[in-house]
């Protein structure tokens, strides 16, 4: 046997066709090839492995014990070959494959498990990974691909990735029987005196908030800082201060404890999706894209800030 001639896979399917149906007739008849086809292929491949794959019985071709100690390894290519012809479709098709998302630490435990869980109904044969952080961290990881895709705040641009800006709608929150119920939208002016939960000083949130109580003449009183809108709300409905929160956040935590309405302020919270520039994006990462998208329809500003 020359070691260096590759064995095809033309050839390997002829022999397994052949310990299906035992006959040359046959075997040909399932390639969809001629008699003398089947037969140049079986004389061929045994001649690269160096020795007989049959034997003749009567009118049906019997195997020898060389071709039989094959055959479980041929069989395992073809399978092999199957399960990747299926996982091909699949992956055509965005039912299957592996998702990695890094996300804001409050999306972990608010709007993100509900839009997983529509995703995978569809997708039975598809897994996720979901990583929550800051939003340095979450740029780190989808620059240098390490997820497909992220959900942050506060992102401008950058060259390596693609991205989409989501404006959400903002509401006041405060907790159930606060006197704020009473009114059917809340102005900045209405917050004088409140002691409220905000975005961390510095961060690009906390700063328009703060710039829109200054034009109403109202002061912050800084009693908490918290990076999450979701840990904003629950201190809320511990009554212990109101706060300005995105919509989708507050929904959340509508009869547990927090009431909320709509901020008159023209402000609005930025969500971005970022995914890498340089790279095709899978079918996979772009539906879930897709999806998330939609799903935040809902409470999404059309005037934006």
């Amino acid at each position: 046997m020359n070691i260096g001639e590759p064995l095809r896979l033309r050839q390997l399917q002829a022999l397994n066709m052949l310990a299906e149906t035992g006959t040359m007739s046959l075997t040909a008849k399932a390639m969809n090839i001629s008699q003398p086809a089947v037969s140049r292929l079986l004389a061929d491949l045994s001649k690269e492995l160096g020795y007989p794959l049959f034997s003749r019985s009567g009118r049906r071709l019997a195997l020898t014990r060389e071709a039989q100690y094959l055959l479980p390894e041929i069989q395992k290519v073809f399978g092999a070959m199957g399960q990747i012809r299926n996982l091909r479709q699949n992956i055509q098709s965005g039912t299957s494959g592996h998702l990695k998302v890094a996300c804001l630490p409050g999306f972990s435990t608010s709007h993100l498990p509900g839009v997983i869980a529509e995703f995978l109904t569809a997708r039975p044969d598809a897994t996720v990974t979901i990583e929550p952080d800051r939003p340095e961290r979450i740029l780190d990881w989808v620059i240098g691909e390490q997820y497909d895709c992220g959900i942050t705040d506060g992102f401008r641009s950058h060259h390596a990735l693609d991205s989409k800006t989501i404006p959400i709608r903002c509401v006041c929150v405060f907790p159930e029987g606060h006197h704020l119920e009473n009114k059917k939208i809340i102005h900045p002016a209405d917050l004088a005196g409140e002691r409220i939960a905000h975005d961390l000083v510095g961060s690009e949130f906390h700063l328009r908030l703060r710039d829109v109580l200054d034009s109403a003449g109202v002061t912050i009183d800084s009693f908490i800082e918290t990076r999450q809108f979701t840990c904003a709300c629950e201190l809320v409905a511990k009554g212990l201060c109101v706060s300005v929160v995105s919509e989708l956040d507050a929904h959340q935590y509508a009869g547990r404890g927090v009431s909320f309405r709509p901020f008159s302020a023209n402000l609005t919270h930025q969500l971005s999706l970022v995914w890498p520039s340089h790279k095709s994006a899978s079918i996979l990462t772009l539906e879930f894209l897709s999806l998330f998208e939609k799903s935040l329809q809902a409470f999404t500003a059309h005037d934006h800030s």
